[in-house]
């Protein structure tokens, strides 16, 4: 055997186990959430009604999936604005403005990607607890009057509350990673431009930014899938898509048709719709951020 074949084989010897799980546990489940979505099903009988694309008819029909996708995009860009903006900042100040006690802050940032989602919404749901929650005790300093706002029962207040414990959850991450972007960067560009009497704020513009922006667009890239199939989970802990379906989301709407209503072909043409929806967004963002990458050697 020749050694290209030798090379070829060896590639096709890997290859082999991981599209075999790809296709297990990922186009498998597709393909039938599909399937599933064309049926009038409650998830437990043995009969499937077969009823055509008359789920995706009453898709558009449902009022409150038309909140729930607003609610998802609501999520997107707050997490996106919010996630990229405290992330690179605290990252910039860490390596380039030289802040003292950078294992410390890294340290920090990173300790809520260390705890489980799950206790993350519960210990914020204690936070914006009306009677003794830390939020309302903390506002009441300044007020000097007992605040028991309900942030969760309201529905001007409610998504915003599940909102920032999801920046606060996914900051660290990618402040990590655009530390490692930044001190990747060589020193002898700064100095270089500090010898030409460039600010700090116009090295960042000029230097920083353009050299991580493959990193960034990775970030607001996994910001966004993430959001769109993993956001319910924070709304499922916080507020089960209420008050009056206020902070649904496409998850949450999924889970409570198919696992609390039986209409598991509804909620398969639900998890469609989001395959659908992230594909889409994904496909447009990455025409969007699309730029020249700049190397250095």
């Amino acid at each position: 055997m020749s050694r290209q074949a030798q090379r070829k084989l060896f590639i096709i010897t890997f290859l082999i186990p991981t599209f075999l799980f790809f296709c297990l546990f990922t186009l498998f489940p597709i393909s039938k959430g599909i399937y599933i979505s064309l049926f009038d099903w409650s998830g437990s009988s043995e009969h499937m009604t077969y009823i055509g694309l008359d789920n995706f008819k009453a898709l558009i029909q449902d009022p409150i999936v038309w909140r729930a996708i607003g609610n998802d995009y609501f999520l997107v860009i707050g997490k996106v604005i919010g996630i990229i903006l405290l992330a690179t900042f605290f990252a910039v100040a860490v390596t380039r403005l030289r802040v003292r006690g950078q294992q410390f802050f890294r340290l920090v940032f990173f300790l809520p990607n260390l705890i489980s989602i799950v206790v993350i919404g519960v210990l914020w749901r204690f936070v914006y607890n009306p009677s003794i929650g830390f939020l309302n005790s903390f506002l009441g300093i300044f007020t000097n009057a007992h605040n028991n706002r309900p942030w969760l029962g309201e529905e001007g207040t409610a998504l915003w509350s599940i909102l920032w414990p999801s920046i606060w959850a996914g900051v660290g991450f990618y402040f990590l990673l655009l530390v490692a972007s930044i001190l990747s960067i060589p020193a002898s560009l700064y100095e270089a431009a500090e010898m030409d009497g460039a600010s700090p704020n116009r090295q960042f513009w000029r230097i920083t930014l353009p050299l991580i922006w493959e990193q960034v667009k990775v970030s607001i890239l996994h910001i966004v899938m993430t959001t769109l199939n993993g956001s319910f989970v924070m709304v499922l802990l916080m507020t089960e898509g209420g008050p009056d379906n206020s902070t649904q989301v496409l998850g949450s709407y999924l889970y409570q048709m198919g696992f609390r209503q039986f209409h598991m072909g509804y909620a398969a043409a639900l998890g469609v719709l989001i395959l659908i929806l992230s594909l889409a967004t994904t496909l447009v963002l990455q025409r969007v951020l699309r730029r020249d990458s700049i190397e250095f050697s």
